[in-house]
């Protein structure tokens, strides 16, 4: 017992004690946050399969390795949500050399996708897509999103999102067809003429609200007929073709009668 009492009160103890106990939290905590070994396996099965459809649609103009030609940038640190933005939206691959890629129906179907993010993912660090919840718009506030939008991106998308003209033949693009991923990866990855919004200006709770925003705006127009939510430039082609045009008309149809 006096020997058990004198190793207790040894001055190396407390250092051993330390030792012992960061190795069961390591132990502990690998136990809850690590993986089956079949998930291990089907993500890397998911990343050959993406490399394999990277390399036989994407490498003519990115390159083997994604490192980028004198065609086309690098793709190292972009991200799964960037390559996932492009190609569900169809923009990659690009249909011809335009100032910007178009929106078409995708090429490849959803698990094609993912591959094929998941294996540009493994290249380097990058925004990452989304889960179901960051982009949820049930759990968004509209109301702030409208602000969000007005301030960030109604200068380029319209107010509503119905698009507008930019410089050099380039457009921003409307938002009808946008699904929730699609615009968070867009605030995210900043495609073509738009720029990044990081989380530090607009945080995730913040990039929901303005999905939350979008979508709403595709279910009523509460000034009626919508004109194309374009604003005053199809208001005022409506006011000068039918307004006033009626006005003539009528003025002509008079004339003709009292004549």
């Amino acid at each position: 017992m006096k020997a058990l009492a004198a190793s207790r009160r040894h001055r190396l103890a407390p250092v051993v004690l330390l030792l012992l106990a960061l190795i069961l939290t390591g132990v502990a905590y690998s136990a809850v946050t690590s993986e089956p070994a079949n998930a291990q396996a089907a993500s890397q099965d998911m990343i050959e399969e993406g490399e394999a459809l990277f390399r036989s649609n994407c490498s003519t103009c990115h390159g083997l390795d994604a490192q980028g030609t004198d065609i086309a940038p690098s793709l190292v640190g972009v991200g799964a949500a960037s390559v996932h933005f492009q190609v569900s939206t169809g923009r990659m691959p690009m249909a011809n050399n335009s100032p910007q890629a178009e929106r078409k129906d995708p090429q490849f179907n959803e698990e094609q996708t993912a591959a094929m993010a998941a294996y540009v993912a493994s290249l380097g660090p990058g925004p990452a897509i989304p889960s179901s919840e960051q982009v949820d718009p049930e759990l968004g506030d509209a109301a702030n999103g409208m602000e969000l939008f007005r301030t960030n991106c109604s200068m380029c998308h319209n107010a509503v999102g119905a698009g507008g003209a930019l410089t050099e033949g380039k457009v921003a693009p409307p938002l009808d067809d946008a699904t929730p991923t699609q615009i968070w990866e867009a605030m995210r990855i900043g495609p073509q003429s738009m720029p990044i919004f990081n989380e530090a200006s607009v945080t995730d709770e913040g990039a929901r609200d303005v999905i939350a925003y979008i979508l709403e705006q595709r279910e009523v127009s509460p000034g009626g007929l919508s004109l194309g939510n374009l604003g005053p430039v199809s208001e005022g082609f409506w006011v000068w073709l039918v307004g006033i045009g009626g006005i003539i008309g009528i003025a002509v149809w008079m004339g003709a009668r009292s004549s």
